[in-house]
């Protein structure tokens, strides 16, 4: 297949315009075929997703059920009850963390379970706008490339853009990105375990107003960091460095107080760890601010669920697509007629539509079946549903 381009433009943007031959029928057709192939494996992984999601769904939901009805409240987190060892507890407090973080390098220090480090680079970053359209029997695509700098925390790699010249960027930042993390955080007289530590992740951006530029090459301006000659005029290559925290632990910062955590997990001496219900998952939850135990159940059912709607529709999309992708051919052989085209693409998504919901539908119901056998067989006859009307929208004469 032939194909040439021409390219024009100036520094800050250009056009490049490819063109090849149409492909013919055969080749059409070839290219159809892969397609079939992907849409076969598209259509077996929504059956994958549609019924494991409806176990993990069950599972999660008996999970919590079963947290509910064992979690035991601490009302004194102060001191630790052997009693209560392995059992699933319930505790509110407020964070507690032995020392300061610190960042060295900007003389910050701050009472936290995270400080977070984040290093932005100004740099060019390409983008592009593409159009195909056909002129004099070959297939054209016309794109835009366009150049603008902006601050970025990963590096651009301006190797891979269309016109490399006057959009160079620096190969590697001179400071890096981090995140700092208390080795130790309490609760009253309890540990979090790394798990509980992990969930700890509302990260809030500390203000710099009242701090001194650390180095003489570096110019503080607002809640940034410039490693810059004019931060208001940046030039590629400059940084800025701006810092945010999660988990306040000492009442002395001038941030606010510490920050209060609602947790449920296994009490195992005077840590907290993570508990094994008997359908086999892993309770270990933390919420910001104080909460009941019903309240955090609550909010874990609401979880899962929106997770198990989400799957679903993932799966079901799955499932219209490689539908799609697999009836391809009939639209491929209709190519050469525009009207008759577009009626058969139509009918096509239609007919994809209808059977994807089925199909979908009753891969649920089996996938209920063995936890709530009346419920699937409800779901199963609502599956028939879509089936049903689009059959009867079909006339009298087709049916015959």
């Amino acid at each position: 297949m032939s194909r040439n381009f021409c390219d024009t433009g100036n520094k800050k943007e250009h056009v490049k315009i490819t063109s090849e031959q149409k492909p013919g029928f055969l080749e059409r057709l070839s290219e159809t075929s892969g397609g079939m192939l992907i849409g076969l494996a598209t259509f077996a992984m929504s059956f994958y997703i549609l019924f494991t999601n409806e176990g993990r769904a069950l599972k999660t939901a008996t999970s919590l059920d079963e947290g509910l009805s064992l979690v035991v409240p601490l009302d004194n987190i102060q001191s630790v009850l052997q009693e209560n060892d392995h059992k699933l507890v319930h505790l509110a407090g407020t964070l507690r963390t032995s020392k300061p973080l610190y960042d060295p390098s900007y003389g910050l220090s701050l009472r936290a379970v995270k400080l977070k480090r984040h290093v932005e680079m100004y740099q060019w970053v390409e983008h592009e706008e593409s159009k195909d359209y056909e002129e004099n029997g070959e297939l054209k695509k016309e794109t835009r490339y366009s150049y603008n700098t902006e601050w970025k925390s990963e590096v651009v790699n301006s190797r891979n853009f269309d016109r490399e010249i006057g959009h160079k960027n620096p190969s590697a930042m001179a400071v890096e990105s981090f995140t700092a993390v208390a080795p130790d955080v309490q609760v009253g007289s309890f540990f979090l375990s790394k798990g509980l530590i992990e969930k700890i992740d509302n990260f809030k951006q500390m203000s710099l107003s009242k701090l001194e530029d650390p180095h003489a090459d570096v110019i503080r301006s607002g809640d940034y960091f410039f490693h810059s000659e004019n931060p208001r005029r940046p030039e590629v290559g400059d940084l800025r460095v701006s810092f945010f925290y999660s988990g306040l632990s000492g009442d002395s910062s001038h941030l606010g107080p510490a920050d209060t955590v609602t947790i449920i997990a296994r009490q195992r001496g005077d840590h907290l760890v993570s508990y094994k219900t008997k359908s086999g998952d892993a309770l270990e939850i933390l919420y910001p601010d104080e909460l009941s135990a019903e309240e955090v159940f609550q909010k874990e059912h609401a979880s899962n669920s929106m997770k198990t709607w989400g799957l679903r529709g993932a799966g079901w999309l799955a499932m219209f697509v490689g539908i799609n992708l697999m009836m391809r051919i009939f639209y491929t052989l209709v190519d050469w007629f525009p009207v008759v085209r577009e009626l058969v693409n139509i009918g096509l998504k239609a007919f994809a539509f209808c059977l994807a919901t089925s199909l979908s539908l009753l891969t649920i119901a089996v996938g209920w079946f063995f936890y709530r056998p009346l419920w699937a067989i409800l779901i199963g006859l609502l599956a028939v549903v879509p089936i049903v009307i689009a059959r009867s929208r079909v006339p009298p004469k087709k049916q015959q």
